[in-house]
Order: C-alpha cells, then structure tokens, then sequence
C-alpha cells in the first residue's frame, strides 16, 4: 500500500520561496496523477495544484498560479512543490494525495494523503 511523506515546510519570510517534496513508499505513483492541496486556518481544504501522471499537464489553484509549480520525478517516485513570492496568506498544511477518480479540485477524489507538512509566512 502506498505511504506518502511530505517534507520540506518552515518557517519562511514573505517574498521568500520554499520547496515540499512528497515521497512515496511501499508502491508507484509513476502512473497516477497527483495532487497538492492546503488547508489554511479556519478554511476548509483548497486545491493548490495538480500534475498529471506523464507530468505533461498540471493544473494550479487561481491564487498560487503563476508563483507555485509543480514538478515529479517518475523515477523517484516524488512530486515536488516550488512556491514562490510566498504571502502570509499562503500560511498552511500543505498535504500531497494521489488521484484517483472524479474531479481535479475535490480533495475526496485523491487516496491516499500523506500527514502534511507546516508552511508559515510571516515576517
């Protein structure tokens, strides 16, 4: 069964970058969409951006797009997130999931999810 770990979350300035990695363990995600998504506090679960299993398509979230890209490496079974221009707004759990069925930008279409990782912006 696939495990996914993130990593890579901190304590950054705003304008500052940061980049999560997600890892998989105990199976492939090679041919599996992937996800990551947020949850800020007080708000319900955001969809930040998707990336497809050939890593030819992505989608992003209308408030990362253009500052976030998303990137895997087939190979290493992870996919990566480079935020940029970081606001405080960005402050969140970041998790990663993997896709399975129904809509990009639905949390309920990826299984499984890994324990997410802290990103703070803040001054």
């Amino acid at each position: 069964q696939v495990h996914l770990v993130e990593s890579g979350g901190g304590l950054v300035q705003p304008g500052g970058s940061l980049r999560l990695s997600c890892a998989a363990s105990g199976g492939t995600i090679s041919s599996y969409g992937m996800g990551w998504f947020r949850q800020r506090p007080g708000k319900e679960d955001e969809f930040v951006a998707f990336i497809s299993w050939s890593g030819n398509s992505t989608l992003y979230g209308l408030s990362v797009k253009g500052r976030f890209t998303i990137s895997r490496d087939r190979a290493q079974n992870t996919v990566d997130l480079q935020m940029n221009s970081l606001k405080p707004e960005d402050t969140a759990v970041y998790y990663c999931g993997r896709k399975e069925k129904g809509s990009f930008f639905s949390r309920s279409s990826y299984n499984p999810w890994g324990q997410g990782t802290q990103v703070t912006v803040s001054s």
